[in-house]
């Protein structure tokens, strides 16, 4: 049928396959294009988080640095024992 969308083709592989015999194994019907959609919109979360974890990170380094420069929040005395003596609990 004539389409202006582009079109793909799937071949089952063994791990597709193994998936998607679970799901008939089931009954369910097989839509390969609700299954693209499901797992596009999961790695887009999974994106979204990296993302978000990466700012998160980057903020905290931000936060370090303005106070490795200003000394603010600091314990200098606390920072030389764990350089002398490493870390202990």
């Amino acid at each position: 049928m004539p389409t202006s969308h582009p079109r793909h083709s799937i071949t089952e592989t063994p791990p597709m396959q193994a998936a998607l015999n679970e799901l008939r194994s089931r009954g369910e019907r097989i839509r390969l294009g609700d299954l693209v959609i499901r797992g596009a919109q999961v790695r887009l979360q999974e994106l979204k988080e990296k993302r978000d974890e990466e700012a998160r990170r980057a903020e905290l380094r931000r936060d370090l640095v303005k106070r490795l420069h200003t000394g603010e929040g600091l314990d200098a005395e606390a920072a030389y024992e764990v350089r002398e003596h490493g870390w202990t609990h």
